[in-house]
């Protein structure tokens, strides 16, 4: 494929189109601070220069070298040159980059959800937007390999890079799983501009980053030199000036181009002075010339940009583009080592006002200031190939799914057995919903129990890689076969990765217009480790089920390592995850073909009791499980029960009107609380027993129904204070966790009455996970006990037993 270089014409557009770019990116950010009200007198802030460093890649990416199928994740402070792209295509309005950073304005950094321009990626959290590209690229080729998407051309997806974000380390955790799946179609673009928030950036990053991409199969393109420099270096004397150039400290060259075109003449001279050619080259050229010539690196420079994506959209190798830029380009605080969080004065603007030839009250106007006419310059937006499509968020039609999932039907069993055996009952079947189900796990596909399922469906990779120790003939439990038609992508040690992955897969149907239905499982405790990760995917509304199990201290009770106590309150507090913890397989079914369902919805909402809970617009679930088997309940599975599990709690003995103490609890202490209740039946009337499937469903419901009441809908009720209504002021309350207490310890408040919390508090014990449960007060006596506390004046025959 040969590189398509554009005219004369449209490069003049395209110069003109950047001047206008960078104005309106930085009159958004002074009219923040500056110009509009601000009443609390908080700082607005911006980032006029990183922005500016940012300018002409992004004019020719978007204005030229970009197709509708490409995906881009913007550098978080680049964020107003990219609104100000988007309001010359018309997607973005000037009452938003008027209120820019403000409530509803304009973001501060793109986001998907809060944005209305065509934001593919959101990327506030600092390296994160740089490796959902890459993961977004391997969803591209997996829904290839399955013959989906067919109608849509491969896409590049882009990610623009500071050169300070490239020290985050979860980049180069993504850009090793990159190489093991073979990655393609993917461009990483440093803005190379030498400067971080703090510093100037060390000598030679950009060879060491050079080598980190070359050794894992990229290309590497280094764009230093604009065309001004590059001619310069072909006259008499240039190669020398190259030579300076190329060992000039970056602390140097940033304060040179701050000091501007004397400053450049002065050093140049007293270094490469009295040496004939070299001189003659400096002394051609006037102050404002020479700070031109020297401030023309590649990343400024639109020919060379532009040959260089066309030349990268020839193949389907990832590149890594390494652009020279300088951090404030084109303003008068280019080049100063404090510009980054650094503004304009007013002096200042009106000094770039006047260079741009913007009248007062004109600062808004979409060509004002420009030197071709109107017309042309809309008729070339009109032709700018990215835009030909619109805003390009597509919609993919619902997966069915069964109206009930088949329940184990094992006598004894824990919820992550549970899990595996619901999953691998999907897998026998040939149905739409096994069909866009695909799974991923950091490298504990076999503990978290997916191995049946990959047996059943297989792992997914762009060429078959057979299972040699099959191919061998040696016995083994599992097929580890690798070809397009499988459905578990395999991950190395990385939670983040594993989040991010899903992250891109819970966007499919946006992205590419193809549902997926995304499982990842992983160790609970070591969700923490990927916490960043997982509120950057929920930010970007991708739908996903999470499956953390072993949770609490079910997985090893000699060390805290091991253990999870706090991820309960993460699942409440996270926006846009449900999180539930049943305690039986029955329930686990429930809520599992629930989520199905769940992860699908996109509906707006309305002022229903369902969307308190976010059921109209649906999300991703979070399912904590345990590996301790419980001995299961024999019921039936009616609506009723159903609607209760997935609402957050229901009653499995439901107290009488003259309960004295009602148990709730959640998850794996299930055995404990239901002994409890035996306990406290035999001298205690009426006592009630609550299954709380989902404490963070009934915190929920029971926000939202209190905002509805101050909101004047008197009715609102939410689920847990429907089940809680009527019991007796004198009813005592203990709630139960394998997890920090505070998860259900609110239920008090809730019900009114008097509360006693008992949950896993600390880390480092010893024993078995009885001993465990003992010590912290969750064996059934100490349940009891904590009744009796919590009731006093009424003894309990069997607090003896513990004494």
């Amino acid at each position: 494929m040969t590189a398509i270089q554009p005219s004369s014409a449209d490069l003049a557009c395209l110069a003109e189109l950047e001047r206008k770019v960078l104005w309106l990116a930085s009159w958004t950010i002074h009219n923040a601070n500056h110009v509009r009200p601000n009443l609390d007198g908080l700082k607005i802030g911006g980032h006029q220069a990183s922005s500016a460093s940012m300018s002409t890649i992004l004019t020719a990416l978007y204005f030229s070298a970009l197709r509708p199928e490409d995906r881009v994740a913007v550098k978080p402070h680049a964020s107003p040159i990219f609104h100000a792209i988007q309001y010359l295509l018309g997607n973005q309005t000037r009452e938003k980059l008027e209120n820019f950073r403000g409530y509803k304005g304009a973001q501060s950094y793109p986001s998907r959800t809060k944005d209305v321009d065509d934001v593919d990626f959101s990327t506030g959290s600092v390296g994160l937007g740089v490796a959902q590209t890459l993961f977004a690229s391997l969803v591209q080729d997996y829904l290839k390999a399955k013959g989906w998407a067919a109608d849509l051309p491969e896409g590049r997806m882009v990610s623009l890079v500071g050169d300070a974000e490239m020290d985050e380390g979860n980049i180069f955790e993504a850009l090793q799983e990159g190489w093991k799946h073979g990655v393609r179609n993917t461009w990483w673009i440093v803005d190379y501009n030498r400067q971080s928030l703090d510093a100037v950036i060390r000598e030679g990053l950009w060879e060491r980053l050079e080598n980190i991409f070359r050794a894992f199969g990229w290309d590497v393109v280094i764009l230093k030199y604009g065309t001004l420099m590059q001619e310069a270096f072909k006259e008499p004397g240039g190669e020398r000036l190259r030579q300076w150039i190329d060992n000039c400290p970056n602390q140097l060259y940033s304060a040179l181009t701050y000091q501007g075109g004397a400053a450049w003449r002065r050093r140049l001279m007293d270094e490469l002075g009295d040496q004939g050619d070299v001189t003659r080259l400096i002394e051609r050229r006037s102050d404002e010339e020479l700070a031109r010539l020297m401030g023309n690196l590649g990343g400024h420079d639109l020919p060379s940009l532009l040959e260089a994506f066309a030349q990268a959209r020839t193949h389907d190798r990832p590149v890594c583009f390494i652009a020279y830029t300088v951090k404030g380009f084109g303003l008068p605080l280019a080049g100063h080592k404090d510009n980054h969080s650094g503004l304009l004065t007013r002096e200042q603007m009106d000094g770039f006002r006047t260079a741009n030839k913007v009248r007062p009250g004109h600062e808004w106007d979409r060509f004002e200031g420009l030197s071709l006419p109107d017309a042309a310059l809309e008729e070339f937006l009109r032709r700018v190939p990215f835009a030909q499509k619109g805003r390009r968020r597509f919609e993919a039609p619902a997966v069915s799914v069964p109206g009930a999932l088949a329940v184990p039907t094992q006598k004894s069993l824990s919820t992550q057995a549970a899990f595996g055996l619901i999953l691998n009952e999907i897998g026998r079947e040939r149905s739409p919903l096994a069909e866009r189900i695909v799974t991923t796990a950091p490298d504990v596909t076999v503990s978290t129990n997916l191995g049946a399922w990959v047996n059943r469906r297989g792992l997914f990779a762009r060429s078959e890689m057979a299972d040699l120790f099959k191919k061998e003939r040696i016995p083994s439990t599992y097929s580890w076969e690798f070809s397009p038609k499988g459905q578990h992508l395999e991950l190395g040690i990385a939670e983040s990765n594993l989040f991010i992955l899903l992250s891109a897969l819970g966007l499919s149907h946006s992205l590419f217009g193809e549902r997926l239905l995304p499982i990842g499982t992983v160790y609970d405790p070591f969700i923490m480790r990927g916490a960043d990760q997982l509120n950057y995917a929920c930010y970007q509304d991708a739908r996903f089920l999470l499956v953390a199990t072993p949770s609490g201290i079910t997985l090893a009770p000699e060390g805290g390592a091991h253990q999870s106590i706090a991820t309960p309150l993460v699942g409440m507090a996270q926006d846009g995850l449900a999180y539930f913890e049943p305690a039986f397989a029955d329930e686990l079914a429930v809520v599992m073909r629930w989520a199905f369902d769940y992860m699908q919805r996109d509906g707006e909402g309305s002022p229903s009791e369902r969307n308190w809970l976010r059921d109209e617009t649906g999300g991703s679930v979070y399912l904590r499980l345990s590996s301790r088997a419980l001995e299961q309940p024999t019921r039936t599975m009616d609506d009723d029960l159903a609607h209760d599990i997935v609402d957050g709690a229901y009653w499995m003995r439901r107290p009488g009107p003259n309960a004295q103490v009602v148990i709730a609890y959640t998850g794996s202490v299930a055995p404990e609380a239901i002994a409890a209740v035996g306990m406290l039946g035999e001298d205690r009337r009426d006592v009630g027993l609550l299954a709380v499937t989902s404490a963070d469903r009934l915190s929920a419901g029971w926000s939202a129904a209190q905002r509805a009441r101050e909101r004047g809908l008197s009715h609102a009720r939410g689920h847990i204070e429907r089940l809680l209504d009527g019991l007796p002021p004198h009813c005592a309350l203990v709630t139960v966790v394998d997890g920090h207490p505070a998860t259900l310890s609110w239920l008090g408040s809730v019900a009114g009455h008097r509360t006693r919390a008992l949950g896993v508090e600390h880390f480092g014990q010893t024993g078995t996970i009885a001993d465990l449960y003992r010590h912290y007060g969750i064996d059934a006596h100490g349940i009891v006990a904590a009744a009796e506390a919590a009731s006093p004046g009424r003894p309990v025959r069997h607090l003896r037993a513990i004494g």
